[in-house]
Formats: structure tokens, C-alpha cells, sequence
């Protein structure tokens, strides 16, 4: 496959997930490979491209200069957006879950899927506010709440 043909079947499986994520995030199917399946497959093929091209390059990630020359090739640079599409996904899938289990509403919810599909940290910057207007602590970001106990 061309490295255009990656890039673009990449980006239509991530946009499956995108779509699943705003229009049936109760179906636990559909939460499976948004949340699951997606973003391991894109990370497989991470893997595969810097396993096949890292030693193609004389680039790093020890400064700006060094990065750049690193995604000067293509394949790397290729390698650098589909670990964008992972993450992005993996964490709009967190944000879809969290939102549930908090009942932070839709309507708060869909801006910020997008906004994290487009814009990554901006989108979980603006998740965060949405749970915080919907009266939910800040606190518990990656893990549910745990119940006080007394000492």
C-alpha cells in the first residue's frame, strides 16, 4: 500500500470511531471499537511504520531540530499523525464514558468531541470544563470517584 493509501484508510478508521463516539455511544458495540479496537489497530500500525522506518532517519527527539529532521520522512511523519488519530480517539472514547457515568449531557459532550477530534487537548481542556459546569469535581479525571471513608 502507498503511503497515501495509509494515510487515508488511517484516517477513515478513525473517523468511524469519531462517528460511533457521537451518534451511539450507549451501544456497548459501538463503545468496544471506538474506545478499543480502533485505537489498538492504530497502534499496531504505528508500530509497524517506526518499526519499518525509524532506522531511516537520523532524527530524534532530543530538540526541535532533531524532531523535525526525524518527520523530514514521510513514513515518520506518517508514523507521528496516526499516534495523533490513536490518542485523540482513545481519549474522545474517555471523555464519551466519563460523560455517561457523570451524566454531563450531550449537548456539552458533542463540542468537545469534536473540538478533541480537530484540536486534541483543547477538546479534553473544554471536556473538563463542560464536566465542571455540569457540577462535577475535577478531581477524579482518569480514575471514577472513590467513596470517603472515615478515619
Amino acid at each position: 500500500m502507498t503511503i497515501e493509501g495509509v494515510f487515508s484508510a488511517c484516517n477513515l478508521l478513525a473517523m468511524v470511531g469519531w462517528m460511533l463516539l457521537l451518534t451511539v455511544p450507549r451501544r456497548r458495540t459501538a463503545m468496544a471499537i471506538a474506545g478499543t479496537a480502533i485505537p489498538l489497530t492504530l497502534a499496531a500500525i504505528y508500530l509497524v511504520l517506526i518499526v519499518s522506518h525509524v532506522r531511516e532517519s537520523s532524527g530524534g527527539f532530543s530538540s526541535l531540530d532533531a524532531v523535525a529532521q526525524l518527520f523530514a520522512n514521510h513514513w515518520l511523519l506518517l508514523a507521528g499523525w496516526v499516534h495523533y488519530l490513536a490518542f485523540d480517539l482513545f481519549i474522545g472514547a474517555w471523555e464519551t464514558r466519563d460523560a455517561m457515568a457523570r451524566r454531563v449531557p450531550r449537548l456539552l459532550l458533542a463540542p468537545c468531541l469534536v473540538m478533541t477530534f480537530m484540536l486534541g487537548p483543547i477538546g479534553l481542556l473544554g471536556y473538563h470544563l463542560a464536566r465542571a459546569r455540569s457540577h462535577e469535581p475535577l478531581d477524579g479525571a482518569v480514575l471514577p470517584p472513590v467513596p470517603e471513608t472515615d478515619r
